[in-house]
């Protein structure tokens, strides 16, 4: 009798993604090693190996100093401890911005070493045609619009988008170039509840909130965040528990045992073997 054996998981990809418009919301957060894309994977249908990596584990100010070699090397991470979720990688500032081949190129790169199944751009006023070329080279790409990381050293801090009639036209006008652009799905980011809710009735493209709106087709967090590894978080993060809390009892727990001498006790100590009686 042939031994049986389960059939390998499908890992989601762009179309997947694309056919859940209108339909039941996407579950998305980000994600920067092995061990906690194998706790998400159950549970998410997109793992984000977000920029955001450069301020909640390298301890950046912001994402502008993320380098392609950080991301791929938290992709590489994700993608071995994940198997169900599509994986999409931010592609980091400087990366994409000056010219199409370049994009291409770097883009082209992220997929092969990290053999994530997508990227992520931040749009601006030149990146939907960068979109459109990647697209049309085999690239999958996920929009980012809305509040935007990595111009915050030219909006001078991390502001909500959309609040004024301006800003409204202008967040909807990025957003419908990124998905006539051919982007699968685009991230609403820091955007007034309204506007993230008319571009999502507007376009055709799924469209993921992170301070946005509940209307999106899908929400992200950054995970650390919704985790309470944090004193701050943004106004729009829930945490859903306390790990700081959490692991600053645990490691006090563990000092006063160390302390008076508890730890190590006998069980965690190794000992020679006796000897064997002749």
């Amino acid at each position: 009798m042939s031994a049986q054996t389960q059939p390998p998981v499908k890992r989601l990809t762009a179309p997947d993604i694309m056919k859940r418009k209108g339909g039941e919301p996407l579950v998305c957060l980000t994600a920067y090693d092995a061990p906690t894309a194998a706790l998400l994977d159950d549970h998410c249908d997109v793992l984000l190996v977000g920029d955001s990596v450069g301020m909640v584990v390298h301890g950046l100010p912001n994402t502008v100093g993320v380098t392609m070699e950080m991301m791929i090397l938290h992709g590489q991470a994700v993608m071995r401890g994940s198997r169900r979720a599509m994986v999409v990688v931010d592609m980091p500032f400087g990366s994409y911005e000056g010219g199409m081949q370049v994009a291409y190129e770097n883009c082209a790169r992220m997929m092969k070493e990290t053999g994530a199944q997508a990227v992520k751009l931040e749009s601006g006023p030149t990146v939907p045609q960068t979109i459109e070329y990647l697209v049309q080279r085999g690239i999958p790409v996920m929009g980012h619009v809305g509040l935007r990381p990595q111009a915050v050293l030219t909006e001078g801090a991390f502001k909500a988008k959309g609040k004024t009639d301006d800003e409204r036209l202008r967040v909807i006008a990025e957003a419908e170039a990124t998905a006539d652009a051919g982007a699968f799905a685009i991230v609403i980011e820091g955007t007034a509840e309204g506007v993230a809710r008319e571009i999502t009735e507007t376009i055709d493209k799924p469209t993921i909130g992170i301070g946005a709106s509940a209307t999106c087709d899908g929400q992200i967090l950054v995970t650390p965040d919704m985790l309470g590894l944090f004193d701050w978080t943004p106004k729009f993060v829930r945490k859903y528990a306390d790990l700081r809390g959490e692991i600053d009892r645990a490691v006090a727990s563990y000092a006063a045992d160390v302390k008076a001498r508890r730890f190590p006790a006998e069980v965690e100590t190794y000992f020679s073997r006796k000897p064997v009686a002749s």
